[in-house]
């Protein structure tokens, strides 16, 4: 889009134009978008026409539409956290994120679903409704970031950003097809910033998102967690990674929660073997998380949101979706201070463990998930609120041991669902972990066309 814009060849109207028709088509069956605003990215694609035209562009992402997921304010927008029971009031200011878009350029098309909270790796909303998967709509986008990889895999322009505290990234990307990265804690900043939670670009190609990283990781004094800025051209550093040069750790089964699916396990081994096949040395290594680790993260996080719903009046808690209100009580109501101490002492001894296990290699290749798309409907893999993340155990670890950690499609079931493959490196380096992302992309079997609103 840059180089026709910069050609003249096409204007930044014009791709609006065809990315709000795109939205037209799709969005009765998928239910992507909270808010499109339509007349002020209007008035923006203008606005960056005029740029291009005087040789002006404010990046080279100037001009480009941009989704944002709710959770990530934007200055005049009610963020409802994916749950009806939240106050709609409009946001004061953007968030880092949505200001940095903002500062580039970006057309910011408009706000994209999430689940209660953010805490299903769904896409069902008390206040959304159904978030559906573009490859086939009775299949889940899983979540939190459900919205984002929903409206990339249909097609609603390239660049889109979600967030990240256990998967919320990596697990729609890998049932929706898309490449995603979960960066260093800090590297992208946020506010509120939070133990594990990041942003995160959601796109079709790892150079879009390398692009959209380079502006996004600009500092902002409002996130206290966040790295010291380096300004790095992700996209201009992307090519040359020499796989020979590579020891790769293969993790196949993490041994806890959801056993993995036997097509998962076999998309990983594929790209373990064509890794293997450009020269890196690829090591079968243990699982380093156990069941009390994930049980006390688990735990911790039905802790956190049971303080919420707690102090929320009768009224607000009836317009909570059930489920969310069933998980997050079921034991947490009853937990001692003890418990909930006992809960992240294991949470910080999963961050050491991630550390440590990803240590012994230049990067871990995982499944992404270990399921395959399930029902759009459901809450979660199984409906139990009483067990509703055992799903996330290949990429809870990484964002405790604040590693960056991406998810590539590397193939597709036999009727058609895609499936990821995670990479994950050493903390700070995304660099590193985007150039992997590159050579995976580059050496992976033909992809399907993405899905068309027919």
């Amino acid at each position: 889009m840059a180089a026709a814009f910069r050609r003249g060849e096409a204007s930044p109207v014009d791709v609006l134009d065809a990315v709000l028709a795109r939205i037209d088509a799709w969005e009765p069956r998928i239910h992507a978008m909270y808010l499109v605003h339509r007349e002020s990215a209007r008035a923006a694609a203008r606005e960056s026409a005029a740029r291009w035209r005087a040789g002006r562009p404010l990046s080279v992402l100037d001009g480009v539409p941009i989704t944002l997921k709710e959770n990530l304010h934007t200055k005049g927008d009610p963020a409802p956290l994916g749950t009806a029971a939240s106050d709609l009031a409009p946001k004061a200011a953007d968030s880092p994120p949505a200001a940095r878009a903002r500062e580039a350029g970006c057309v910011i098309v408009g706000k994209t679903t999430m689940p209660d909270f953010g805490m299903l790796s769904s896409g069902l909303s008390s206040i959304h409704g159904v978030t559906r998967n573009p490859w086939r709509v009775d299949r889940n986008t899983s979540g939190s970031s459900s919205g984002a990889a929903a409206a990339a895999a249909a097609g609603y322009g390239p660049l889109h950003v979600g967030t990240d505290i256990g998967g919320s990234v990596r697990l729609p990307a890998t049932h929706c097809g898309l490449f995603a990265l979960k960066p260093s804690l800090g590297r992208i900043p946020i506010h509120p910033p939070y133990m594990g939670r990041v942003a995160g670009p959601m796109t079709r190609t790892v150079h879009d998102a390398a692009l959209l990283l380079s502006a996004l990781a600009k500092p902002d004094a409002r996130d206290f967690m966040s790295l010291p800025y380096q300004p790095v051209d992700y996209a201009a550093q992307l090519e040359g990674l020499e796989a020979r040069r590579l020891r790769i750790g293969l993790l196949t089964d993490m041994g806890v929660g959801s056993s993995p699916h036997p097509s998962v396990v076999a998309a990983c081994e594929s790209a373990a073997r064509a890794l293997e096949a450009a020269g890196a040395v690829v090591e079968p290594m243990q699982s380093f998380l156990s069941a009390a680790m994930l049980d006390g993260m688990n735990a911790f996080f039905e802790a956190r949101s049971y303080n919420d719903i707690a102090t929320m009046t009768a009224d607000a808690r009836a317009r909570v979706l059930p489920f969310i209100v069933e998980w997050c009580s079921w034991r947490a109501k009853s937990f001692s201070g003890a418990e909930v101490m006992r809960a992240y002492t294991q949470v910080m001894a999963m961050r050491e463990a991630a550390v440590c296990a990803a240590s012994r290699f230049d990067f871990v290749l995982s499944p992404t998930s270990p399921i395959l798309p399930y029902e759009a409907e459901s809450a979660c893999p199984g409906d139990d609120p009483h067990d509703a993340l055992p799903h996330i155990a290949f990429t809870v670890a990484w964002n405790m041991g604040e590693q960056p950690a991406a998810s590539v499609n590397w193939d597709f079931t036999a009727d058609g669902l895609p499936i990821g493959v995670q990479l994950v490196g050493q903390r700070f380096d995304d660099l590193g972990v985007m150039r992997l992302a590159r050579v995976v992309e580059q050496l992976r079997p033909p992809q399907r066309p993405w899905p068309t609103p027919g």
